[in-house]
């Protein structure tokens, strides 16, 4: 978890916390000009999300609400666990797995709630009321619970984990919450992406050794009884050599017609 993001971050430098750098100061640009009431409707008509909204737009705005802070939690408290989450998945997993493991995480809390809303009030506590799509759901926390899931998950550490999971669930059980339910899907996410990381490296591998093997299997592997040579199409298709009026036959009419043509040549 420590050791080897260390030992990329010397080798790389500062380029290699340019996720972490813009997940941080994305939070703070956005939450500056929601302070003010037109850059609070821009912020909400680009960040903006809830469930109440059509599913495309949401799904547009979700990228952007990953940088606009939440409401109800500090926001100066958090960026410091937004920019630690993000700088070791960087230097850990690479940047474009990074995006994709705190866009999922954060889509798979979003999709949930939906469904939740859907299910109405009920079934056994899963069920959500239908005000609660008028909500705001935005926030990178789910992201930064999510990329420290995965990370603890891929790198087995289970003191991580444990602190990590521990925590959301306890947030829930404190503080029941749209925020908190979002976590626990967040987490169960990465839990799943974690689990499949080694399985799908060892299918992609199974796979291309398999088309490897088919290809090596279906190339010729010589031999003269294997391959003719096609015939031309212009040899095939010539017609038959005319006999040679040497070796026709005298009695033929047809040579004797020939016979004085051939002699005043």
């Amino acid at each position: 978890m420590v050791v080897e993001p260390f030992r990329q971050l010397l080798r790389r430098g500062l380029s290699g916390l340019v996720l972490a750098f813009v997940a941080a100061f994305g939070v703070i640009f956005f939450h500056a000009i929601a302070q003010h009431p037109a850059g609070a409707t821009v912020v909400r008509l680009t960040g903006g999300v809830k469930a109440s909204l059509p599913l495309p737009l949401a799904l547009l705005r979700t990228p952007v609400s990953l940088y606009v802070p939440a409401l109800d939690l500090p926001v100066w408290a958090g960026i410091t666990q937004l920019f630690l989450a993000f700088a070791l998945a960087e230097l850990a997993l690479g940047r474009a797995r990074t995006l994709a493991i705190a866009y999922v995480t954060t889509l798979a809390g979003t999709l949930t709630v939906r469904v939740m809303i859907a299910m109405g009030p009920g079934w056994w506590g899963l069920g959500l009321p239908p005000e609660i799509g008028q909500v705001l759901d935005t926030g990178p926390s789910a992201a930064v619970v999510g990329l420290f899931t995965y990370l603890a998950v891929v790198r087995r550490a289970p003191v991580v984990f444990a602190l990590t999971g521990g925590s959301m669930v306890w947030e829930s059980i404190v503080r029941p919450n749209l925020a908190g339910r979002e976590h626990l899907i967040a987490v169960a996410a990465a839990i799943v992406l974690g689990l499949l990381h080694g399985r799908w490296r060892r299918s992609v591998r199974a796979l291309t050794v398999l088309l490897q093997s088919r290809r090596a299997d279906d190339r010729p592997t010589g031999g003269s009884d294997q391959f003719e040579p096609p015939v031309p199409a212009s040899v095939a298709e010539a017609p038959a050599v005319a006999e040679s009026p040497a070796l026709a036959d005298p009695s033929d009419p047809a040579y004797r017609a020939e016979e004085p043509r051939a002699q005043l040549r």
